[in-house]
């Protein structure tokens, strides 16, 4: 009987944490020391001053992400773990995009802003820039990044994903 490696797939992770100095570090090091490549790593305050929340996205197979959760419930100042892998998730990321905006081209970019529920955060008509803010989810954000190419993106940032599960489940 061949033994199978479980196919790689994106997996997203909360973890509480005391809100102290070098606990990200010591998080993140674990993932690097593992192998395990951080696609995307969120850090926010909690209802309580003393948590904080991380949201890791990571690419790799279920028996790699169990033995960094194993190693993680080791680390002194993670509270608690919740793999969100399987949960149904309200899930975001935030968007700053400049693009090259001329007179000519300014209107149809709003008007691709409007499409995507996304807003005009700056415009600079003497550098012929504008600054569009989008939210929504990862597949959103490549869309609309997808539509603005033909107008020149000089530059873009955009956050890793936040995510809460749906229902009274505590995450």
């Amino acid at each position: 009987m061949q033994n199978r490696a479980s196919p790689q797939r994106k997996h997203t992770i909360s973890v509480m944490v005391d809100n102290r100095p070098g606990v990200l570090a010591r998080v993140s090091g674990l993932f690097a020391r593992r192998g395990f490549n951080i696609n995307s790593l969120v850090v926010s305050a909690t209802q309580d001053p003393e948590i904080s929340r991380m949201t890791i996205v990571s690419m790799g197979d279920d028996a790699h992400l169990m033995q960094v959760v194993k190693q993680l419930n080791k680390l002194i100042n993670v509270i608690t773990i919740f793999d969100h892998t399987e949960d149904d998730l309200v899930e975001r990321e935030l968007a700053l995009i400049k693009v090259r905006a001329t007179v000519d081209n300014r209107s149809e970019i709003m008007q691709l802003a409007s499409v995507f529920s996304a807003s005009i955060a700056s415009i600079s008509p003497s550098e012929e820039t504008m600054i569009v803010e989008a939210t929504g989810d990862e597949n959103k954000i490549d869309a609309f990044l997808a539509t603005l190419v033909k107008f020149e993106v000089l530059e873009f940032v955009r956050t890793g994903k936040i995510a809460l599960v749906r229902g009274a489940k505590s995450t």
